[in-house]
């Protein structure tokens, strides 16, 4: 026998006759004894801790028969054999957390719905060919269920409120439902390595951080994805890619939605896709008990009469655009809702004076919100440009906590705003006092940097996004303040 520590030189027959036979079932005898007494530990720490492990153990059956384990809160059944959920396991009334990946299950049974409070399910990696709608009415969290054969995703999905990573990767599914939409806590989407050939539109109202769609058929990303605010990462890659084009979507998230805001904005300035009377369709149950319900119902009345004046043609068209000044005015109406109620109160006291000639107040107040909504593009390009970041269609409610203008202040200087309040997962919206603090420490940075006292805008221009004119011009100002010349040890 070679090969060995200590190797014995090759025997005869005879001598081998008389001495001992090795027998390799004396061997997977006690590999036997050793595993089922590891085992036997496994299940009486499991009945101590309330934690079951029984990870890699290449187990068919469920092995705690004789072992009370009812007060199990996690449970590890992972990289095992088992062809179906141990009975056992959903009589777990206080299970938390259900791993079940690397097996041969091929279906849920109905006795999950015992486990009430159930918040974590990793399934994959398994044979399940349907997800049963029961499995929704749990309180789940996380739910894992890549690697399978799944060839849909049940409409009951949209019932699991509280789930906030779904991971359906690496099926066959076809189609997801618009059910998806309702999972209002949804933080992480995977859906990669499916069929699937468009995106629901439905996703684009979901709270999603992450979203994986890569290594399927999609060839469209909807436009009003650009509603995903809170997305911070997005992975296409392997789809045959057209809208945006795929020289877009290697440049990455802020290009990607940098297109789908054009694309928007050339779909709502169509004036065959303009629904005047819809917009006045809108009504508010509550009493006019507040500042802003009241501002709304204005709103209402001037968007009316926008209506009687089309209709009274009083409005004429542009002739360097070609485009009715309507179309101009509903657009200010969708991107700036608080600055047009402000204009439509104004327009409402002064329409009151000016009654004999509607046509040219009309006129007269459009060419006003022309000029502030190029001004408020200037601003946001401006914004844009220098911080590299994009901001949403409402730039007063994106400056109005004062974060993006200390950025900006600390990009033409550094350390000009030493210390700036800025949103956590935790408090996702400043306080008032957090927010007027940085508009405050903003103002006092521009004051030092150059800017003059004419072109500084006052805090409520910014906290009350009631003078964007007047923070462009303060922006501007800044922007064109000569470069700091380089101190002597920057020199060297």
């Amino acid at each position: 026998i070679q090969g060995g520590v200590g190797a014995v030189p090759a025997l005869s027959n005879h001598h081998l006759s008389n001495g001992p036979h090795w027998n390799p079932g004396i061997n997977q005898h006690q590999h036997h004894l050793h595993t089922t007494r590891s085992l036997d530990r496994a299940l009486e720490d499991s009945v101590c801790s309330g934690t079951l492990n029984l990870s890699g153990r290449k187990l068919r059956d469920y092995p705690g028969l004789s072992y009370d384990l009812t007060d199990t809160t996690q449970a590890d059944l992972s990289k095992n054999r088992l062809t179906e959920i141990p009975p056992e396991v959903c009589l777990f009334a206080p299970l938390e957390s259900l791993n079940l990946y690397h097996n041969c299950i091929k279906c849920i049974p109905e006795a999950i719905i015992n486990l009430q409070v159930l918040t974590y399910l990793n399934i994959s990696r398994n044979l399940l060919s349907t997800l049963p709608k029961y499995l929704f009415n749990l309180p789940l969290k996380v739910l894992v269920v890549s690697n399978n054969k799944l060839l849909s995703v049940p409409e009951e999905i949209g019932k699991a409120k509280e789930l906030m990573e779904l991971d359906i990767s690496c099926n066959e599914i076809q189609v997801l439902p618009p059910q998806v939409g309702r999972l209002r806590s949804l933080r992480e989407l995977n859906i990669r390595r499916n069929c699937l050939h468009m995106l629901p539109e439905e996703l684009a109202d979901l709270p999603l951080i992450r979203l994986d769609f890569s290594c399927n058929k999609i060839t469209e990303i909807p436009p009003v994805y650009r509603r995903l605010r809170q997305l911070q990462h997005i992975i296409l890659d392997n789809n045959p890619m057209q809208s945006p084009p795929a020289q877009i979507c290697l440049k990455g998230k802020v290009h990607i939605f940098k297109y789908l805001n054009i694309q928007a904005c050339r779909m709502d300035k169509k004036p065959d896709s303009l629904d005047l009377p819809s917009l006045g369709k809108r009504c508010l149950p509550q009493p006019l008990t507040d500042r802003y319900t009241l501002l709304y119902h204005i709103r209402i009345l001037f968007i009316n009469w926008v209506v009687r004046a089309l209709n009274a043609n009083w409005l004429t068209t542009n002739n360097n655009t070609g485009m009715t000044k309507h179309v101009f005015l509903l657009d200010f109406c969708r991107s700036q809702p608080i600055r047009f109620l402000y204009v439509g109160v104004a327009f409402c006291r002064s329409s009151r004076q000016e009654s004999s000639d509607p046509s040219f107040t009309m006129r007269r107040k459009m060419e006003h919100l022309r000029e502030e909504m190029e001004q408020i593009g200037v601003l946001r390009q401006n914004l844009e440009s220098r911080l590299k970041v994009l901001l949403p269609d409402d730039v007063g409610a994106a400056l109005m906590d004062g974060v993006v203008l200390c950025h900006l202040a600390n990009h033409i200087r550094p350390r000009s705003v030493a210390s700036i309040h800025v949103p956590s997962p935790a408090v996702p919206k400043l306080s008032m006092a957090k927010c007027r603090r940085n508009v405050e420490n903003f103002l006092d940075a521009c004051k030092k940097l150059g800017v003059s006292q004419d072109k500084l805008c006052l805090p409520h221009h910014i906290l009350e996004e009631r003078g964007l004119v007047k923070v462009g011009m303060t922006v501007q100002a800044l922007l064109e303040l000569p470069a700091s010349k380089p101190t002597q040890l920057s020199a060297v």
